[in-house]
């Protein structure tokens, strides 16, 4: 994997401020104990959770989105490495990997290609890169019987999540068919056509592929689905959804009827917790949506489907998106706590 950068303990004290008398996550987060042998490595290992992050915005480009944005992965590596590891959350059941890089297939493009349309198509093939890559990763981690928590990147990274889940959790024995669910909190369905990869189209590569079979969206917004996509939702039994309007305007469910709906209908084999920051108001993503879910609904959320679901993975994507600088710090705690109460609820056994 030519883009993933691996962690030493050295990188993950360099994030971590040791105080006395209090103990980090980053004091007791593992890391690889052989760089050399990643399989072997990860089967080894104690830990139950595998972190990687992902720094990328070609998905986004390549769906014509031109704005180049900010990692979310290192202000959510410096405020999850600093949290308090007590009778909570003790941090040894964790693994941080490391994290991927794509920097230099968006610098090649933007220095070579020549017209719109031919920087359009480069990004759409690097997407291809970054789907093999990241696919790769998960393969491996799931087929070792651990959890991968990705984040970063755009929800294109979906689609290798699936895949490599499905592979990988096939392989390690623990579904009898190379094929998970999936749920997801988005504004957007994220279920265009198969135009080329990009953000709006990976739950239906995934499907295309095989590797998906049900997919559940909660808070999907009415003016944000294309007529023709909506048509595909309604009259596919494999996919449903329920807008944001049915559930905050409408009233016809509650926040947690809704969640409790997805766990539902994708309970019956290993299902894939997304969860789209686009759809947390507008303080974390530059998504422009004036309303959306609350932070603290998202933790629910995230909290609840751990619980009620079978975990495949869980990806947090599109954090990358804030408006500006000073929401980094404020995005990063907010996935910190997405992934210490997702850890949480699956630990202690809620």
């Amino acid at each position: 994997m030519k883009h993933f950068k691996i962690y030493t303990k050295q990188d993950v004290l360099a994030h971590t401020t040791v105080r006395r008398f209090e103990t980090k996550i980053g004091e007791r987060i593992q890391v690889l104990k052989d760089v050399k042998d990643l399989d072997e490595s990860l089967q080894n290992s104690p830990a139950r959770y595998v972190i990687i992050g992902i720094s990328e915005s070609l998905g986004a480009k390549a769906n014509l989105i031109s704005e180049d944005t900010p990692s979310i992965w290192l202000p959510f590596l410096q405020s999850f490495l600093n949290v308090q590891s007590n009778d909570f959350l003790e941090g040894g059941e964790m693994l941080l990997l490391g994290h991927f890089d794509f920097s230099d297939l968006a610098y090649v493009i933007e220095q070579s290609a020549r017209s719109f349309d031919e920087k359009v198509d480069a990004y759409r093939h690097a997407v291809n890169i970054i789907d093999d890559e990241l696919e790769q990763i998960i393969h491996i981690i799931t087929q070792n019987k651990k959890l991968p928590i990705v984040i970063g990147g755009g929800q294109n990274n979906a689609y290798p999540c699936i895949k490599g889940a499905a592979k990988g959790w096939f392989k390690s024995g623990v579904i009898p068919f190379a094929q998970v669910n999936a749920m997801n909190v988005d504004a957007r369905a994220d279920y265009g056509p198969l135009e080329g990869r990009h953000n709006g189209n990976a739950f239906r590569y995934a499907e295309e592929d095989g590797y998906m079979e049900k997919y559940c969206v909660i808070g999907l917004h009415e003016n944000a689905i294309q007529q023709n996509v909506w048509m595909d939702i309604v009259n596919n039994p494999f996919i449903d959804c329920i807008t944001f309007e049915d559930i905050f305007l409408h009233e016809k469910r509650t926040f947690q009827e809704a969640i409790d709906h997805a766990t539902e209908f994708t309970i019956d084999t290993l299902c894939g917790i997304e969860l789209d920051l686009g759809s947390i108001e507008n303080n974390f993503s530059g998504t422009g949506f004036p309303t959306g879910i609350t932070p603290m609904q998202a933790r629910q959320y995230v909290f609840f489907s751990a619980i009620d679901s079978q975990p495949a993975y869980l990806h947090i994507s599109e954090g990358d998106n804030v408006y500006d600088k000073n929401n980094e710090a404020a995005a990063g705690s907010l996935i910190s706590y997405l992934v210490t109460d997702f850890m949480k609820a699956m630990l202690q056994g809620y």
